[in-house]
């Protein structure tokens, strides 16, 4: 059974943060302890973790980071899409579907504009799901080194502004 669920990161336990950091750990090899410093590092109380289990078992995860973005003058609210990652075992079944849906669903229930950095390779991945890419000239993200791609989605753009996000 497929059981998706999204918890700001003030509800999560040590032992769900650790079955997290495990899970990133299987994808990205720095180590546990990497990557519980940057969990603890990253994740704000407000951020949404949407995790996906199989029966009771952790096997999906993505990150919904609660931050602030400029437009022209006006200060707004979005979502940082960070960390997308499924189980090994699991990669090849699609339930990144139900995780991409389920986080753009947790995007328009909060009425926030969202954002992702992602490399060339991921951008078709991104665009099955109405992500759209965006002109990294008239965007700025504050402590980002590389010049990567930049999507939004349930971005409702007039006139596009120069755009400064913080990460």
């Amino acid at each position: 059974m497929i059981t998706l669920k999204s918890v700001k990161t003030k509800f999560l336990t040590k032992v769900i943060i650790l079955k997290i950091c495990k899970l990133k750990n299987s994808h990205w090899e720095k180590g546990i302890n990497s990557q519980i410093r940057f969990f603890k590092r990253n994740c704000k109380p407000n951020d949404f973790n949407n995790l996906l289990y199989f029966k009771k078992n952790l096997i999906g995860y993505t990150l919904l980071r609660r931050r602030k973005f400029y437009e022209g003058n006006k200060k707004k609210n979005y979502f940082y899409f960070d960390t997308l990652v499924i189980n090994k075992k699991f990669r090849d079944l699609k339930l990144s579907v139900f995780l991409m849906n389920f986080n753009n669903y947790i995007i328009k229930k909060n009425n926030f504009n969202s954002f992702l950095i992602c490399k060339k390779k991921l951008i078709n991945f991104y665009k099955k799901f109405d992500w759209k890419l965006e002109n990294k000239k008239k965007i700025k993200i504050i402590g980002l080194k590389k010049n990567k791609n930049i999507m939004s989605y349930n971005f409702k753009k007039k006139i596009l502004k120069k755009i400064i996000l913080k990460i």
